[in-house]
């Protein structure tokens, strides 16, 4: 085994594993200075304008992102389901960094898939309690009341659809009399584990979130009645900045998701996690400064409902992988018949889900931090209480 890990995945994929590292990177700088040149000399002016305390800046009329200032921080409207969808992106995320820390420090055999997938079992059990504890926390913070049933949501988001796919793919394992199938002994070992340290887990976390929670820090003040949105053309809509904010970071980790396919479906024997991480981490950069991006865009078109769009942005690039789905099993595997495809499909499905729930809540996360931020430079730089438009105002 040793010396077919060294002659198949050393010294020619090696350069083709840095080769993918330095376009990420590449990727990275580019956005970047995107980001640094336009978007910020754009907001630089913006602040420049507004520090004026003079009477032609308050004759203008305002416009762009500015004009929405008593819309922006409005919740969204289904806040036990964001709520809970961004507390199973945490919990996902707090998985992958810890089983990145393992790999790292040389826990996994590289030949011993079953340790793997058991301390994935484990850990996400283990870290029921981030979930519970962000969706409890940041559901109080959005003014819910119902927190029961936002706990509920919470644990059966990410469970239920897995439960299901599980289910149904392990009934045609046992059809066809695979040993893909999981014994009867095992099953009943993931429900107790299920049972007995996920769900305590949960509601503890969501015990203590519900009582810790804070109020949501909003820089300027919402008005009562929502302001209309004007119409916006094609590309500025939900589906298309979907595909621009998940093309970019797909491309950061196409070339590495073709050896993680073929050491999960294939024959061959993935072990360089180093690079595996640095490329996560690239991800995770791309992910938040498009969104970011996307985010203020939408903004200056005065569009204030960024909440769900960020979370639909940041976790679009799931919907690529599973696109990349199709393409290997085409043209890159040899996989055929129904249990087969079943099975490639229904679990891809799960693990691009898992991936679009985590990038999701990275998304939205670095769009709340940015919106934060530009209106409260404008707000310390202006009055906001002498505007006209806030005379029928009230604190968040």
């Amino acid at each position: 085994m040793d010396k077919y890990s060294l002659s198949s995945s050393l010294p020619h994929h090696l350069e083709i594993h840095w080769f993918s590292i330095i376009n990420s990177c590449v990727t990275v700088l580019l956005l970047t200075g995107f980001l640094a040149t336009i978007l910020m000399r754009v907001l630089k002016n913006d602040f420049v304008k507004y520090a004026h305390d003079d009477e032609s800046a308050d004759d203008q009329e305002e416009s762009g992102w500015k004009y929405i200032h008593g819309d922006v921080f409005r919740f969204p409207k289904h806040k036990s389901l964001f709520a809970a969808a961004l507390g199973c992106g945490t919990q996902l995320f707090t998985l992958t960094i810890f089983i990145f820390i393992l790999a790292l420090v040389g826990v996994f055999y590289p030949y011993n898939r079953g340790a793997l997938f058991t301390a994935l079992v484990v850990i996400y059990a283990l870290t029921s309690g981030f979930a519970g504890y962000t969706a409890s926390s940041f559901y109080g913070q959005l003014e819910g009341t119902n927190w029961v049933r936002n706990l509920l949501l919470t644990g059966s988001l990410f469970c239920g659809p897995l439960f299901v796919t599980f289910c149904f793919l392990n009934t045609v394992a046992i059809a066809y009399k695979a040993t893909a199938a999981l014994p009867f002994g095992t099953i009943v070992v993931i429900l107790l584990i299920w049972a007995l340290v996920t769900s305590p887990l949960l509601v503890i976390g969501g015990i203590v979130g519900k009582n810790r929670k804070e109020e949501f820090q909003a820089p300027c003040r919402t008005t009562k009645y929502p302001r209309e949105i004007p119409r916006l053309p094609w590309y500025r809509r939900t589906l298309p900045q979907m595909a621009m904010a998940g093309f970019l970071p797909f491309s950061a980790i196409y070339i590495e998701l073709y050896y993680i396919f073929a050491s999960v479906w294939g024959h061959r024997i993935y072990t360089i996690y180093s690079i595996l991480f640095i490329v996560f981490i690239i991800l995770l950069i791309v992910t938040a400064f498009i969104t970011v991006a996307l985010t203020y865009f939408q903004l200056a078109a005065e569009d204030h409902e960024w909440w769900s769009r960020s979370f639909l942005c940041g976790g679009s690039t799931g919907l690529f992988i599973y696109a990349y789905c199709l393409y290997y099993y085409i043209a890159r595997s040899d996989m055929s018949g129904f249990m087969q495809t079943s099975f490639f499909f229904g679990y891809m499905a799960c693990i691009c889900y898992g991936f679009f729930l985590m990038l999701g809540a990275i998304g939205f996360r670095a769009s709340l931090l940015f919106v934060r931020h530009i209106y409260r430079s404008i707000s310390v730089s202006r009055k906001w209480d002498g505007l006209p438009s806030l005379a029928l105002s009230e604190p968040v």
